[in-house]
Order: C-alpha cells, then structure tokens, then sequence
C-alpha cells in the first residue's frame, strides 16, 4: 500500500509562513534610508496593523473554512465566480515573476559584499538562477519536508541578529542623529514594509499537505505575526540607539553594520554570519514560496485552464512539471532593480489580495451557515472595514508606482497592462480551450 506524504505541522506551517511573509530583517535597509530610525519604527508598527493584520484575519477564517488544495484561488471561485478566481490566480502568478526574482537578488547583493567580482554582471544572473533551481529541486522533497527545513533555518537565520541587537545595546557611535537623511522617501519605505509584511495568504494553497488545517492555520497565523514584528523592530531599534548615521543603511547593509559595531576579526566574523544568514533567508523564503505557487498551476489544470500535465506529481506529493515550469518563468525576472521588483510585485500581489477581501465579505453574504473554526468577530460590519486600510495602501502604492520607470513606461502602466493581459487570457482560453477540447473529445 501507497504511503501518504507526511503532512506539515503547526511549527513547520509558521516557519515557512515567516519565510513565506518575511524571510527575516533583509530588505529593511531601505526602509531605514528613505525614512530614518524613527521614520521605520513608526512605519513598521502601522503597515503591520494596517496591511497585515487584516490580511491575517482573513486567511485565518477563511482557511479554517475552507481548507482545501488552492487556498485563495478556491475562495474567489467559490465566492465571486470561475472569471474572478482565475484573475486571482492570474495576479498572484504574475505577481510572483517579480517576487521569485527579489530574494535571488538580495542573496546577491549579500555575496557581493564579499565576492563583488564573482557577482558582477551576468555572473549575479547565474548565480541568482542558480537559486531557483535549488529552490526546485528542494520542493521535490514534498510540502512537509519544507516545513521541516524551514523552522532548521529559521532558527539559524535570527541568530546573528540576536547578537547584533545585543552588541547594538552596549555600542555607542558618535551622536550623528541631527545628520538629514540625503534622500527621503517615507511613501518609498512604506511600499517596501508592504513587501515584507504581504503573504499571509501564500500558506493557503498548500491546504491539503497541512495537519488538521482547521486548527493549525490560526494558530500559526498568530505565531508568525508575533516572529515578524520582533524580528523587523527590535534589530532597527537597537541599531538606531548607536547613532549610527541613518544614510549608511543600503540594500543588503546589514552585514557592514555588523562591522561598525564590533572591532577587527570579531566585525568581520559578525558580517560574515549575516551574510550567511543572508543566504539562508532568500533559500527559505524561495524554497517557501516555491511550495505554495507551485500549487496554483496544479489547480488550474484541474479546472481545465492549463493542460493536465501540471497536475503530474512525484511521491513525496510535490508537483514536479508546476515546480520546473514555475522556476523557468521565474528566472526572467532576474536583472531588475530590487526597488522596480519590489513596487511590481506589491501593485500586482497586492490587488490580488483585494479580490481574497472581496471573496471573505462575498462569503459572509453568500455562505452565512458555511461553517467557521475562526470567525472575525464583529460580524460583517467589522468584516467590511478590515478592507479599507489596504485599500487606502494600494491606492498610495499606484501615486508611487506613477515615478518609478520601467523602460520606456511607468510601473503603474506595466501593471495595468499585465491586469488587463488576465482578462483577455480568461476569454481566450474559454473559446479556444473549449474548442481544442472539443476537438480531442471527438477525435
């Protein structure tokens, strides 16, 4: 008899939605640099509430109501329709050709700290594509395999910046706090928290690998939310006690901070533990969302959207064709600018979260007897309200978009173009699929 794959626990599912939301303080640095110390601390404190708490609220419910293989793509079908739950598909898959290339870019920009000859030009490219593959090849081991690993390097990630926050609080540089900041950007700081604190609904889709997920998702919902705020606040804080001079902060600085706070060989031991743990976070945040968009694929061939060979699936459970297709595409994305993948991928993933909003409240109308594990108190009232504040945030993430180029059009018109693609795609594929299945049915 067929073994069943190993299923993830409550301790894998928080870790790998860390790495999932994340990934560990990484990409923080701008933040520090468009807005100063105070600046972040208050800009991590409201996104979160903001941004992630509601979203945090939603995918509790509705994966403890619905815990099925597709997680938030299941939820728009079910509620708003086949049309809307493709478009949700859609965005996040698209979405993600940006996200996928962000953490092979910062595991660059960490080695280049040491190796900026190795790093250089095509060679960072390669090497970035190199990550994706070793993403793709650990997700053939299953989803439980990667909960397992993700809690390993978790724990391996934080520990250098435990030490960090720790030496930060007995380290005192010269006052240099009046220094102003050469280039301010708070809206930029706020797109980039948006980034780190989105992906709470990444974990959905692997709803079938989890142990008992009407339970297991809550609980690690909150665990994570509580492991993200400590571990984004408290290294800034402490950093920001020193006086260090907030322009020093750049993407992937953390490890010249470690310099500047201990001396000699015990700085450079400290930078090139960071830098490791650099490496681990941009592996565990890949290996991480690697599981969970890989599952997409999977159901839309189920649907009939894609052609069946995607639902093919090796024995430890993992969809090997989603995950191959998936990491080709993904490779395309590499050779933006961390800022351009960063803004993309939250315009484009982030109005995806809107239609999960939209589903939750459609739900609560449309299945008031569906039952509900976790339910958002309130009722709909508080349900409906939930979904202001991210929409207020996207709303400012197109004013931003609008400066940012992408060749020879803005961000803001690439992402409209790419929501505008879904739709013709749906429609295209409803005609043309339907008769190519015709075809194959009479033949």
């Amino acid at each position: 008899m067929k073994k069943a794959p190993s299923k993830i626990g409550v301790f894998g599912l928080t870790a790998a939605t860390y790495f999932a939301v994340f990934g560990g303080p990484f990409g923080l640095e701008d933040i520090v640099s468009k807005a100063g110390y105070a600046g972040a601390i208050l800009i991590l404190i409201i996104t979160p509430l903001l941004w992630a708490l509601p979203a945090t609220l939603m995918v509790s419910e509705l994966s403890s109501a619905i815990p099925e293989e597709g997680g938030y793509y299941t939820w728009a079908k079910r509620a708003l329709g086949p049309f809307w739950g493709f478009q949700k598909a859609w965005l996040s898959l698209v979405g993600s050709i940006f996200d996928m290339a962000i953490y092979p870019t910062l595991f660059v920009s960490y080695l280049s700290r040491f190796f900026p000859n190795a790093t250089a030009g095509y060679r960072g490219i390669l090497i970035g594509a190199a990550l994706v593959a070793l993403a793709a090849l650990w997700n053939m081991r299953g989803a439980a395999f990667i909960g397992d690993s993700s809690v390993s390097m978790g724990l391996l990630l934080l520990a250098p910046f435990v030490v960090l926050a720790f030496v930060a609080l007995f380290h005192r540089a010269p006052a240099v706090h009046s220094v102003p900041l050469r280039d301010v950007d708070f809206l930029g700081g706020i797109l980039v928290a948006m980034w780190n604190f989105m992906g709470w609904d990444n974990l959905s889709t692997v709803a079938n690998d989890v142990d008992r997920p009407q339970r297991t998702y809550p609980i690690a919902m909150a665990a994570a939310v509580i492991a993200v705020a400590l571990s984004a606040i408290l290294p800034i804080a402490a950093v920001g006690a020193t006086g260090i001079d907030a322009n020093a902060w750049s993407t992937g600085g953390w490890a010249d901070l470690g310099k500047l706070l201990l001396p000699n060989a015990a700085g450079a031991f400290l930078a090139v533990c960071i830098t490791l743990a650099g490496t681990i976070a941009a592996l565990g945040t890949q290996n991480a969302l690697t599981m969970t968009l890989a599952r997409l694929p999977v159901v839309l061939a189920e649907d009939g959207f894609l052609p069946a060979v995607f639902t093919r699936r090796l024995r430890s459970g993992a969809p090997w064709v989603a995950i191959a297709v998936c990491s080709v595409v993904w490779a395309l994305g590499l050779g933006l600018s961390f800022v351009k993948l960063v803004i993309l991928d939250v315009l484009l993933t982030g109005s995806s979260i809107l239609l999960e909003f939209a589903s939750l409240i459609a739900l609560r109308f449309r299945e008031p007897a569906l039952a509900r594990p976790y339910k958002i108190p309130g009722g709909i009232p508080a349900t409906i309200a939930l979904t202001i504040p991210p929409a207020i945030l996207l709303v400012l993430t197109g004013v931003r978009n609008k400066v940012e180029p992408v060749g020879p059009i803005n961000a803001l018109e690439l992402g409209g173009i790419l929501v505008a693609l879904g739709v013709l795609v749906y429609f295209a594929q409803r005609r043309f699929g339907a008769a190519a299945r015709r075809v194959s049915t009479t033949g």
